[in-house]
């Protein structure tokens, strides 16, 4: 909902960072302003990743060629793990959308006759992949390990690497820096900096807030732990690589290099893992197709891939529960009401709120939800007058003076108090005295502006 909300403010025409804040690179946001509509959003994610899957399997068959009962099952799983809700592959989030063009780059950069346009353009595939989210970037060294693997560390591979990484550099940079003098134009350079990159520092070690005050090496000990088990694991990799194949050894280098991504800020988001599947449905199709000593192998880097999310109590969603509860609701089992409502009560509160700013105000009026707000922006297509739309942004990055301030220099047309975010003083005495109270729906107080000629 989130993604949304900043994609309506792009399509009326506000300056992501600048004018509506969230932490991403720009792409995701896009992508939801060119759909509109979470219904949209969901097809279009629908169709990106049918083709996904497609460029997956085309990945498996060139990887590991003339090995059919492999591809199937890496397939199968690869499309089962990216859909259901388990990891959220029902919702369009960011690590759905960039695994594809990373894909595809390994695609082009497993080839034989490895050409510099090929390398580039790869490059410039795993960029348009950070620009959808960040850590993607991780991935990037699993295919450097892998020609330095193959080619060994003689003095001519070490000049063929260099150039084909230089390459990929510049491949990879172009596409970012195309959207620094973008933002750089709009007078939003600074700001997309921040937001984008730097302020994803932020969440490493995010959710242990405590070790905030801790020096940095205490603060940072478990991403410095993660990070050296990484390195050691890559250089038992390389030091085996005469006994192993290629192909095991990438797929290994890969797990490890997107579980150190996901697991980078500690957060137990389900959708984190995606970036992991990949590697992990093609290490699947080795342990159900091959008979090798690699096939026993597999347990290993797959036993690290079931350990990863049970260590840092990643949550899951049900998945059983979901189709069923959805079957009951086409079948007309159930209302409306009853099926938004085995989501979550707040779901049904949501839309009527939602709905009855759309029908009483333009598309172009401010609006402001005080609470858990991102749903009803998105789903009344209204924006707020200040730039956040997540009630955690206005927490972590702004005040209630800076709030209040806002509100006084451009007035919503409707303020809702949701019944979980008691308003504060401040903003109470402001609604006391130029807004009166019109609706309450499931709990939610609205709000409307009293305008000058209705005080005569």
């Amino acid at each position: 909902m989130i993604y949304l909300s900043l994609g309506e403010a792009v399509r009326q025409g506000d300056t992501l960072y600048l004018d509506i804040h969230d932490n991403k690179p720009p792409l995701l946001y896009l992508t939801a302003a060119l759909s509109g509509s979470l219904v949209v959003f969901r097809v279009i994610l629908a169709f990106w990743m049918l083709v996904t899957t497609v460029v997956f399997w085309k990945f498996a068959t060139a990887f590991s060629p003339k090995k059919e009962r492999l591809h199937q099952i890496s397939t199968i799983v690869f499309g089962i793990l990216t859909t259901i809700p388990l990891l959220e592959g029902n919702i369009a989030n960011a690590e759905l959308f960039m695994i594809g063009p990373t894909i595809l780059a390994f695609l082009l950069l497993i080839d034989k006759k490895l050409e510099a346009k090929k390398v580039f353009l790869a490059g410039s595939l795993l960029s348009v992949s950070t620009l959808f989210k960040v850590p993607a970037a991780f991935d990037i060294p699993a295919i450097i390990f892998l020609w330095l693997v193959v080619g060994g560390l003689n003095l001519k591979n070490i000049k063929k690497l260099a150039k084909n990484t230089l390459i990929l550099a510049s491949g990879y940079l172009l596409p970012i820096a195309v959207t620094f003098v973008w933002y750089q134009a709009k007078g939003a350079l600074g700001q997309y900096v921040f937001a984008a990159y730097l302020q994803n520092v932020g969440y490493l070690s995010s959710f242990r807030p405590d070790d905030v005050r801790e020096p940095f090496l205490v603060r940072n000990l478990p991403l410095l732990i993660r990070a050296a088990i990484t390195g050691i694991g890559l250089t038992t990799l390389f030091a085996f690589r005469k006994k192993l194949s290629k192909q095991f050894i990438f797929l290994c280098a890969w797990l490890l290099l997107s579980l150190f991504a996901v697991t980078l800020s500690e957060r137990p988001y389900p959708h984190y893992l995606v970036q992991s599947v990949p590697a992990i449905s093609l290490l699947v199709g080795i342990l159900f197709s091959q008979k090798s000593l690699e096939q026993s192998l597999t347990v290993f880097p797959l036993g690290l891939a079931l350990f990863v999310p049970h260590y840092f109590g990643f949550w899951h969603y049900p998945t059983g529960v979901y189709y069923q509860r959805f079957s009951q609701f086409m079948l007309g089992q159930v209302s409306r009401a009853e099926y938004f409502a085995s989501f979550d009560k707040k779901v049904d509160r949501n839309y009527a709120v939602a709905k009855f700013i759309a029908d009483t105000t333009r598309r172009t009026d401010p609006v402001f939800v005080w609470g858990d707000s991102s749903t009803i922006y998105a789903l009344s297509r209204r924006l707020p007058p200040i730039r956040y739309v997540a009630d955690y942004h206005i927490k972590d990055f702004s005040s209630h003076e800076e709030v209040l301030k806002s509100l006084e220099t451009t007035p919503p047309e409707l303020i809702v108090v949701l019944p979980d975010s008691p308003a504060f003083q401040e903003l109470s005495e402001f609604m006391g005295t130029k807004y009166i109270q019109v609706e309450e729906l499931h709990g939610a107080e609205i709000w409307t502006r009293i305008r000058s000629e209705d005080r005569k």
